[in-house]
């Protein structure tokens, strides 16, 4: 079992920033992959940012540029810089680790960017 703490989002306005956190708990399963997804009323779950344990990153295309994903192995956690907001980034923002005992889910964080 892992468990996972979101934390960081808000309302902010167009063009401001935010940075979301995910912790964590400390687990005999080894996580492999921590996904950022959001999920905006009305619309299917969508991918935001990848980091695995090695660094390697990915984006989606529409936040590529603006958003930054990172982590800190030896704190169990992932952070998502966002920056330059959009009214359209304005959703429900949710961690997930892929780890060698299965996928977990955080309970999100919402992200509302007012014009």
């Amino acid at each position: 079992q892992v468990e996972l703490v979101e934390s960081g989002g808000g309302l902010v306005q167009a063009g401001g920033s935010l940075r979301l956190s995910c912790a964590a708990s400390e687990s005999f399963f080894l996580i492999i992959r921590t996904d950022w997804y959001r999920q905006a009323p009305g619309n299917e779950r969508e991918p935001v940012a990848t980091i695995t344990t090695s660094g390697i990153t990915s984006y989606a295309d529409s936040v590529k540029g603006r958003f930054t994903i990172s982590r800190d192995n030896a704190k169990n956690t992932v952070w998502l810089q966002m920056n330059s907001l959009k009214r359209e980034d304005t959703a429900v923002y949710f961690c997930s680790v892929h780890t060698t005992g299965g996928n977990y889910w955080g309970q999100g964080t919402q992200v509302t960017v007012s014009s």
